[in-house]
């Protein structure tokens, strides 16, 4: 590939036009250049796993870009006239435009989804694409100015009607609203979807006022459900209420984009001639992960039979910012049930609600109903927001409780890491008003029964976590998260701190960790708990390390020995 090496992560400076006092473009990081040499790049896909996919159209080829190694590649050089990607449960699918049909890349062939008819004339050539919680597919028809839904079954029906020139399209995280780009006239349309496959109410949610050029082009999403759409320049950046929030200019025209990187927090931008990548204050949508049985030393992720499964479930609100979470509830057994929220880590920054899949499929299948829940992260918002998200969470249980088959008194929660420490503060802090927020359910008690903290710190005002804020404070993940040093906001800390709360209130607190992840990391926290007369213990996994939870052989230890403690302490 032509200069490939002088291209890759080349710096650029351009101008981004904000219009909010916080901004969801990390302002400190300039527009990146990753590669140059494509006639005309669109429609990007991230798989979650470390590799992003996009098709150049006129050149009829599929690339793979890798950011670990920095290395972009053709992956399929013979692909046709692919108009976009989408990655989800574990497969890429494409607008396969140049053979008039939807693909699903097995390997390296294209295989045609069912349910498209064959032969039509003229042809019908789909433009963009998005996929559903189930697995069901929306695409544009630009030409005939139509939505059409592929249902998971292969039945093929028309979503939307007589919409002007439809070509990007997505979803909310929630999976309530779709969202269309009309290209000539600029405008972004959105829909109330009824259920997958039909919608209603279409409106006017935004409209792009920059000159004569046409240009409403691809779309993404974020996980606060801000819109992105590529105009004529610029990307544009809308919030869920269709507040402008920014623009994101390029060198080249833009045609579409997608979240993607480790973190979530790269927007790469498609477009004539580039790739490009900006770094964001916002975090992308995790693809819905790969159903499948142990694979290596990872879990199952399979729903069985006996649990059913609600995905992305408003749990509260937060202004125009939905809190969303998985709830698996048992279908053998008589409830109500005991309910167990579950918290997943990534250093308060990082991480998403699927990566506790496995674990709360199966505590689902031992008899209690468990909600993944996804919190604000520090680059979206400062603590104390994320703790308030949790503590939310079990006010909704609470308040749901008929709804979900949950017993509202016998309600737990279990974390790992960062989540392990929120995990700790939801259990040693109720009554803290700071800690709760307004995002829903403010009649309802946060107050747990029972908790298990893996390998999460419960000091914060002391500690490695105050010593890390001290010495490195530009990779204190802490300093990040709070948004001082523990010298600037001292208070912070000690509000944070899940030890210095800890009391006789405290409901049985256990503690999990792998034998080579600092076992005594929360020693004092186990004595004081003793002293104020709260069960506790310690339970430490021969040869684990951090994040040995998700891993076998462990996982089926710690989720028996979760079990047990959940049965001594949360179904009294």
């Amino acid at each position: 590939m032509k200069q490939l090496a002088l291209a890759l992560l080349s710096v650029l400076f351009v101008q981004i036009t904000l219009f909010a006092e916080e901004s969801v473009i990390d302002t400190s990081s300039p527009l990146e250049t990753i590669a140059t040499e494509f006639e005309l790049a669109d429609g990007p896909a991230w798989d979650g796993r470390g590799t992003l996919y996009f098709p150049d159209v006129k050149a009829g080829k599929l690339y793979r870009y890798q950011p670990r190694t920095g290395k972009v590649q053709v992956f399929l050089n013979d692909a046709g006239r692919i108009s976009a990607s989408f990655y989800d449960h574990g497969k890429l699918y494409l607008s396969d435009n140049g053979n008039s049909q939807i693909s699903v890349l097995e390997g390296k062939q294209k295989k045609r989804i069912n349910g498209q008819p064959n032969d039509v004339k003229p042809p019908r050539r789909p433009n963009d694409l998005v996929v559903d919680q189930t697995g069901g597919i929306y695409y544009t028809l630009t030409g005939s100015g139509e939505v059409i839904w592929i249902s998971p079954e292969g039945k093929q029906s028309v979503a939307i009607k007589e919409i002007k020139t439809p070509n990007g399209i997505t979803l909310s995280p929630d999976g309530q609203t779709l969202y269309v780009a009309a290209y000539v006239p600029k405008e972004i349309w959105a829909y109330d979807v009824t259920k997958p496959g039909e919608v209603k109410n279409g409106r006017l949610f935004a409209k792009m006022d920059d000159g004569p050029d046409k240009g409403a082009d691809g779309m993404t999403i974020d996980r606060a459900g801000n819109v992105y759409c590529a105009g004529a320049a610029d990307i544009w950046i809308w919030n869920p209420e269709g507040k402008l929030l920014g623009k994101i200019h390029t060198p080249t025209r833009p045609i579409n984009c997608t979240f993607g990187d480790q973190d979530m927090r790269s927007l790469y931008i498609t477009g004539f001639g580039g790739l490009y990548r900006q770094r964001m204050n916002a975090y992308g949508c995790m693809p819905e992960p790969e159903v499948s049985a142990n694979s290596g030393n990872r879990p199952s992720t399979v729903v069985p039979d006996s649990v059913t499964p609600h995905l992305n479930v408003v749990y509260g609100q937060a202004g125009p910012r939905k809190l969303l979470a998985d709830i698996f509830v048992p279908q053998t057994g008589k409830g109500p049930f005991p309910a167990v929220v579950v918290v997943h880590g990534g250093g308060w920054l990082n991480g998403d609600k699927t990566k506790f899949r496995a674990l709360a499929i199966a505590l689902a299948e031992r008899g209690y109903v468990t909600m993944a829940v996804g919190y604000r992260l520090g680059h979206e918002a400062k603590f104390p927001a994320g703790i308030q998200d949790c503590n939310a969470a079990v006010r909704f249980l609470r308040a749901e409780a008929a709804k979900y088959h949950v017993n509202p008194q016998q309600i737990g929660a279990v974390g790992g890491s960062a989540g392990g420490h929120l995990v700790g503060l939801m259990a040693a802090a109720p009554h803290v008003k700071a800690l709760q927020g307004d995002a829903g359910y403010a009649d309802r008690s946060s107050q747990l029964q029972a908790a298990i903290v893996m390998a999460g710190p419960m000091m914060m005002a002391s500690g490695s976590v105050a010593e890390r804020s001290r010495k490195d404070p530009k990779k204190s993940n802490s300093n990040q998260w709070l948004g001082k040093t523990i010298d600037e906001a001292p208070e912070l800390y000690e509000l944070s701190d899940a030890y210095l709360h800890l009391s006789r209130q405290t409901p049985p607190l256990l503690f999990m960790t792998g034998e080579f992840d600092n076992p005594e990391r929360n020693a004092p926290s186990r004595e004081k708990l003793k002293t104020a007369g709260v069960p506790t213990g310690i339970k430490v996994y021969p040869k684990g390390k951090h994040g040995c939870w998700n891993q076998l052989p462990w996982f089926n230890d710690m989720v028996a020995d979760m079990d047990q403690f959940f049965q001594q302490h949360l179904q009294q």
